[in-house]
């Protein structure tokens, strides 16, 4: 066979191209283009698209066949799993719609034929215009390729389809690909997908409808995609399943081709119906009639032309959208177009996610061949930790955990201390008008022996500071532990954000951290019942604020003594003392002989007793910012020695990688060697194109 394409593109008064093709043969076959004239959507887009498309789309057998090819070769490599989308030529379309009839006719082969649905996988038909006699056809699924006869096609797509999908009549994602290499077939690539259907027959599952709706918008959705939605003329458009769903993702119809099927079971309206247009379909309509019994291809074409040239309604219909070998040249042009349009897109898209891979490969941590290697990365990490908790836990700083308030250190250990130091503070012993000096006079009274009058025993003060600091030692214990739960998943959190990459380690490192910060909870716990001892031994401040504070209270003393008797002489139960308040002397009447000591105690317990808490509270916040400072400077070095083990060969786990990280850099791997091998396909067809141009 000998062929040649010719297209001339001109620009009319109204600003529409004018695309003429004409195809010209010797030995016709059944799809021989004819030559028409069609005012293309896609073409009329921008003239500067037109302008980079027109040298690609001319002398078509030289030049848009190694177009498709390309993409069919970046389809097989599966580029689309990248993000990639490829344009692609979509046929969709209503159970019972006459697709199967649509695609014979295009391939010029038989296709399966049931009850129904056909097709149960997504079927990707490659067609290609081949000059040898003798047709070849192959399937292309699971990783195999498996030659066919021309006789056996129905029989092996079944085989091949129950390998894919099973047994039954459930439906698959999997694709299925058909290579038709035959003499007088248009070059195209279609994907045929299941017919819709909403009531589920025998044998397929009650969700098939919502199985093959999300497959359809798959693939649909993209823009890349056109989407050959194929009608029953003997249905209203309108309410076609298949309209619907490519509607929602094409609302203009800029994307979508109609093919009218069974136009000899429906003459009467077909005319207005594809005139009108009420279901928006941009790209047009092709009226076609399907092949009927035993009649051969060019039988079924003859009849074809027959029908649209005689028939008194069919033959009203525009020749330029009637007939299959009408359909083959659309499909072909637009086809093209969309390659054309999409191809820049295509080699800038594979460029930057080639380009993202490779950084993100580069950017993962070398795998460890060696002790050394462990070694220096693991005392890297060790660096890079401790640098983060002197940040976090000394200066305050948190530009590594700017939205993570919880590791904000400095900032969470004064937020505790200055609740530790309100709650000590506000304990229910401060209360100081509560039984006033009975306390004091209890502990007077067991103190009493022979002596001096009026000595002011120092074992009743230090039995009554006992007991005061008794009643809040648990509160700084009760501080400290939820400082080191804090710093625990600090550190915790820190070393293995480092560590994170190596799988091994990060476990060890946080058994590590977390023991290490156990001891220094252990010795810090020590410490701080050490601090609580240490107040219940003496009774000692340098601190003046305690004379000040004593002296002015204790210039009350003979009044509150005078009040106290007058209140007993004439029946008064309270009386106002400054710096304790309203006072309840009823009980008081009793001891007046201990009244000038247990007032003396109290204010000397008053006075001292602010001190001590305030001393608690400073010795408690220095204790733990010095924890905190050798923890982070000094202690961080265990976490080496623990890991190194007593044999020091304890870093070789670092050699063993993290599975997920293992599978992310095999994962990049793979991807950037698909796409090096889609950007030599594209760059082949792109050093043509600029080939064209010269």
């Amino acid at each position: 066979m000998r062929a040649g394409y010719h297209e001339d593109v001109a620009s009319g008064s109204n600003g529409v191209l004018a695309v003429n093709h004409t195809v010209v043969c010797d030995n016709p076959q059944p799809l021989t283009i004819l030559p028409i004239t069609a005012q293309d959507p896609l073409m009329a887009r921008k003239e500067e698209e037109v302008a980079v498309q027109a040298p690609i789309i001319s002398q078509y057998n030289d030049q848009i066949r190694p177009l498709l090819d390309a993409i069919d070769r970046l389809r097989l490599l599966m580029v689309m799993k990248e993000g990639i989308q490829l344009p692609t030529i979509v046929v969709v379309g209503d159970q019972s719609s006459g697709k199967s009839s649509v695609l014979e006719s295009l391939a010029g082969i038989s296709l399966p034929r049931s009850q129904g649905i056909c097709t149960r996988v997504p079927l990707i038909m490659r067609l290609q215009s081949h000059q040898s006699p003798a047709p070849e056809l192959h399937l292309e699924y699971n990783g195999k390729i498996v030659p066919v006869e021309e006789s056996d096609i129905t029989t092996a797509i079944n085989l091949a389809t129950d390998e894919i999908a099973g047994h039954g009549k459930g439906i698959s994602n999997t694709p299925l690909t058909l290579v038709v290499k035959k003499d007088g077939v248009p070059d195209l690539t279609m994907v045929d997908l299941p017919g819709i259907t909403r009531v589920p027959v025998q044998g397929q599952p009650e969700n098939i409808y919502e199985q093959i709706r999300d497959i359809i918008m798959e693939y649909i959705t993209p823009e890349e995609s056109i989407i050959l939605n194929v009608l029953s003329a003997t249905v209203d458009f309108s309410t076609c399943e298949s309209i619907r769903m490519s509607q929602k993702v094409d609302k203009t119809g800029e994307r979508t081709l109609a093919v009218v099927t069974k136009a000899d079971r429906a003459p009467e309206d077909l005319f207005e119906k594809v005139t009108a247009d009420d279901v928006n379909i941009g790209l047009g309509y092709v009226c076609v009639r399907n092949r009927i019994g035993d009649e051969s291809y060019e039988e079924a074409r003859r009849e074809e032309a027959r029908l649209f040239q005689t028939h008194p309604h069919l033959s009203r219909i525009d020749k330029s959208i009637v007939g299959v070998p009408v359909l083959a040249q659309k499909l072909v042009h637009i086809q093209a177009n969309i390659i054309a349009r999409c191809l820049p897109v295509i080699v800038k898209n594979i460029n930057e996610k080639l380009n993202a891979n490779a950084s993100e490969l580069e950017r993962m941590p070398k795998a460890l061949t060696s002790v050394a290697d462990a070694m220096a990365a693991f005392m890297r990490i060790i660096g890079a930790a401790k640098e983060s908790l002197r940040k976090l836990l000394l200066r305050g700083e948190f530009d590594e955990y700017p939205d993570d308030s919880s590791k904000h250190g400095t900032a969470r250990l004064v937020e505790m201390l200055n609740q530790f130091s309100d709650e000590l503070h506000e304990s229910e012993d401060n209360d100081p008008t509560k039984d006033f000096l009975i306390e004091e006079i209890k502990v007077l009274e067991d103190a009493q022996g022979i002596g001096l009058p009026n000595f002011l025993p120092r074992s009743a003060f230090l039995r009554i500071l006992q007991t005061k600091v008794d009643r809040i030692s648990n509160m700084p214990i009760e501080f400290a532990e939820k400082v080191w739960d804090c710093i625990d998943g600090m550190v915790t959190s820190v070393l293995t954000r480092h560590s994170e990459i190596y799988y091994q380690l990060k476990v060890s490192t946080k058994k590590a951290a977390h023991n290490l910060v156990e001891r220094m909870r252990e010795q810090s716990m020590n410490r701080v019942k050490e601090i609580v001892q240490m107040e219940k031994l003496t009774d000692y401040t340098c601190n003046p604020d305690y004379m000040v504070k004593w002296t002015k209270l204790m210039t009350q003393q003979e009044s509150f003594h005078k009040k106290v008797n007058d209140a007993v002489m004439y029946g008064h139960s309270r009386v106002s003392l400054e710096g304790f308040g309203d006072i309840e002397v009823e009980h008081l009447r009793r001891h007046r002989n201990v009244l000038h000591q247990a007032f003396d105690l109290k204010v000397r317990m008053t006075a001292y007793w602010k001190i001590v808490l305030r001393r608690l509270v400073d010795s408690m916040a220095l204790h733990l910012q010095y924890s905190v400072h050798n923890l982070v400077n000094n202690d961080m070095e265990e976490i080496v020695n623990e890991l190194m083990g007593p044999d020091g060969r304890g870093i070789e786990r670092m050699l063993v990688e993290s599975p997920a990280i293992a599978g992310k850099r095999e994962k990049l791997k793979r991807s950037i060697k698909l796409l090096k091998e889609s950007k030599d396909v594209v760059a082949k067809i792109m050093d043509r194109i600029a080939g064209y141009d010269d």
